[in-house]
């Protein structure tokens, strides 16, 4: 059974900019990954003043569940659910998706702190985490 990762993109206003489900998919756990994300954010929030680094590494523990956060320099909340799993695999994920990120706000289309809806997005993010974490 591979482990199952749940990562989301958290906006300057607390909203879900972008979710996704990695490795074995549990549907009836999708709310309550929503909810350890959500509950974290004051966690992340008070840890990015005790470090230099946008990697904040693990932030909170729920049950078997570790969050990892990564914090840009506008305050975009970077947020992965998993089981245990190497940090540095974790901080090579975050940091390739910051990019993907910055790619996107470049795009003149895209409106800052909307959901991210292109399908080319998420085809990029599944493949880094097809890379760093499965």
């Amino acid at each position: 059974m591979s482990p199952t990762f749940y990562f989301a993109i958290v906006g300057t206003n607390d909203s879900p900019l972008y979710e996704a489900e990695f490795g074995v998919r549990r549907d009836e756990n999708k709310h309550l990954n929503q909810f350890i994300a959500h509950a974290a954010l004051d966690l992340v929030d008070d840890a990015q003043f005790m470090s230099n680094s946008c990697y904040l590494k693990t932030v909170d523990r729920y049950n078997e569940w570790n969050v990892s956060a990564y914090v840009t320099p506008s305050n975009v909340r970077l947020m992965l659910l998993h089981e245990n799993k190497a940090e540095d695999s974790i901080k090579g994920f975050f940091t390739d998706c910051h990019e993907l990120y910055l790619k996107t706000l470049l795009n003149p289309f895209y409106e800052p702190n909307a959901p991210i809806q292109a399908q080319a997005f998420d085809t990029k993010v599944q493949a880094l985490a097809r890379k760093y974490l499965l």
